[in-house]
């Protein structure tokens, strides 16, 4: 296969371009920024975000590779609270979007979405499944990009008959994700501090999510990207997480216990726009992928541990 993947330089993108290497297909990447973390793919450097008419070989004057099979949309402004606080990145999500839509409309291809747990909203209700999303329940503007975006691709399935993949991940973590200076990031930034002896606040003491590691994330991805360039059947919405729930105290309690270090943590209130409750309903990825997550947190955590410690004393990333 032959895969374009927005975001290449990412967490997610260069786990999901590494594995597809592996397994002997070909990977291009689109990013704002070079990968710093590997150069076994080739990636164009540009902004999706801006404004763009031709799309009939790639965006603009920057030329696509031909003959693709899948387009995977992972670039977005991610981190929900600095949102919050720019919400025009919101409207740049939205943007860069319809651009990569168009792209795929002109070029007739089939695109995968990386959509967000973001956007059930606060779900004090407790529902996780898929149909049920209830977008009155929007609590940000990132959740509200991710919704916009998702209204974006039913709207080309259904008018451009568009195959699609929607993805709504959950709290990703692992190899590659150590750029806090970038993004900041709970669990790396946790490690972080945690290891220099530094005290650490938990936004929220009775906060539940679900943590995904990277490897359990794409392989999901990868066998949704096998379905649509398989021509199999497509357009579904599916959760894709690891289907449990834990506290972020308990996070930072397994990082320490990683480290040998007792966490100095301060309890503090959950942020504007942030959700305080998530376990996602992965039946659906079960049925459709034969989704099968891996990785408990316990163990994610001492894989995240051991990855990022080594990488930042100079080990081999």
């Amino acid at each position: 296969m032959r895969v374009l993947i927005t975001g290449s330089s990412g967490q997610i993108g260069t786990n999901l371009a590494l594995y597809l290497l592996e397994r002997d297909h070909e990977v291009f990447g689109v990013d704002v920024r070079p990968n710093q973390w590997t150069d076994a793919f080739p990636t164009l450097l540009q902004d999706l975000a801006a404004p763009f008419t031709d799309f009939s070989g790639g965006l603009g004057h920057v030329p696509y590779p031909e003959n693709l099979d899948v387009v995977v949309h992972f670039a977005a402004h991610a981190k929900v609270h600095e949102l919050v606080q720019q919400p025009a990145r919101a409207l740049e999500n939205i943007v860069m979007t319809f651009n990569v839509l168009e792209y795929c409309r002109h070029n007739k291809l089939p695109i995968i979405f990386s959509s967000s747990r973001e956007v059930y909203g606060d779900i004090r209700r407790y529902i996780t499944e898929e149909s049920y999303a209830d977008f009155a329940f929007t609590e940000s503007p990132y959740s509200a990009s991710k919704i916009s975006g998702e209204a974006l691709i039913y709207s080309y399935a259904q008018c451009y008959d568009m195959r699609y993949l929607v993805f709504r991940f959950s709290n990703v973590y692992g190899r590659y994700d150590v750029d806090i200076e970038r993004m900041e990031r709970v669990i790396p930034l946790f490690i972080r501090k945690i290891s220099h002896g530094e005290p650490i606040v938990v936004y929220g003491e009775k906060k539940v999510l679900d943590f995904t590691y990277v490897d359990d994330c794409v392989a999901g991805v990868y066998k949704g990207i096998q379905l649509l360039a398989g021509g199999r059947e497509a357009n579904q919405t599916i959760n894709l997480a690891y289907g449990q729930g834990n506290s972020l105290v308990t996070l930072a309690e397994y990082i320490g216990q990683e480290l040998g270090v007792a966490p100095r943590m301060t309890v503090e209130p959950s942020r504007v726009g942030e959700v305080t409750h998530y376990v996602a309903n992965i039946g659906k990825a079960r049925a459709l992928l034969d989704y099968t997550p891996q990785v408990p947190l316990r163990e994610g955590i001492a894989r995240s541990v051991a990855w990022a410690t080594n990488y930042w004393t100079g080990g081999e990333s």
